[in-house]
């Protein structure tokens, strides 16, 4: 299986992220070929007031059905159609009944949903450089464990900060997830000293492929203050190496799942089974 994790500079405006997107999604089938396509964390709005959120975020149609989602939903649904791939669409704002929720869905090759997973853990925090985030003022926090099929492997869903939070994984790896994607929009003063050692931790401990498509570069919060996220989106392998690592730029890049190197793995170092529950 081929994975192409997409490295996107988004802004507010949805149209503009929404064509953005297609023009990479092209390029990566076009020129590697990929079985899954990823985007990064809210992709379809970054940034802006919580007026332009809230405009931007979208009801998704009931699960199963076939009824028609908005502008970022039914893009993902044509493109997995178009491109005959899996698209594992990174995240979108979702509206909930009282707040928004940040929601990855995925789309099979024929464009049926085939997971959506909310975000649990929410970004609370003040950064390094002394800037805070509230994400709970905005958002609420799902909790379900969500996993699907993609051409015979087990994929786990997280989304950015997550990755702090390592029971997680091991409820996916548990659930049987060889391939892990995660989504994020990492900041740069948070990235450039935990990203790659927090998604490395996670492959080793779990075992698993990581697939983590980010967003990179500045954007504008609602009253027109810089903000920037780190980018380096990159494919790790269940030993904890980096097989594919974007740089600074909007782009993306490509990696095989070897399947084997999962089974070797976890073979040679069976630690689910070692595991013990304190």
């Amino acid at each position: 299986m081929r994975v192409s994790v997409l490295q996107m500079n988004p802004g507010a405006n949805k149209a503009d992220n929404i064509a953005q997107a297609r023009a990479l999604i092209r390029d990566a089938v076009e020129q590697d070929r990929p079985d899954i396509v990823s985007l990064p964390e809210v992709w379809d709005s970054l940034g802006g007031d919580r007026g332009t959120r809230a405009e931007n975020a979208e009801v998704l149609p009931p699960r199963g059905s076939n009824e028609p989602g908005g502008e970022a939903y039914e893009f993902l649904r044509r493109t997995a159609r178009e491109a005959r791939v899996y698209v594992h669409g990174g995240s979108i704002i979702e509206q909930g009944p009282e707040k928004l929720f940040n929601t990855t869905v995925v789309l099979d090759p024929d464009g049926v949903e085939l997971a959506r997973y909310r975000k649990m853990h929410l970004f609370d925090i003040v950064g390094p450089d002394g800037v805070g985030y509230r994400e709970s003022a905005s958002y609420g926090a799902g909790d379900e464990i969500v996993c699907y099929d993609a051409g015979g492997v087990r994929v786990g869903c997280a989304i950015c900060y997550d990755v702090r939070f390592p029971d997680l994984f091991w409820k996916l790896r548990e659930a049987g997830a060889e391939l892990i994607f995660l989504p994020s929009a990492f900041t740069l003063a948070t990235g450039r000293d935990h990203w790659e050692a927090l998604i490395r931790g996670r492959a080793i401990e779990t075992q698993c492929w990581f697939a983590a498509p980010a967003t990179w570069g500045r954007h504008l919060e609602g009253k027109g203050e810089p903000r920037f996220t780190y980018g380096h989106s990159m494919v790790v392998n269940p030993w904890g190496h980096v097989v594919a690592r974007a740089s600074d730029g909007v782009g993306w890049v490509t990696a095989r799942i070897d399947r084997e190197l999962t089974a070797k793995v976890r073979r040679d170092m069976p630690v689910l089974d070692h595991r013990k529950r304190l």
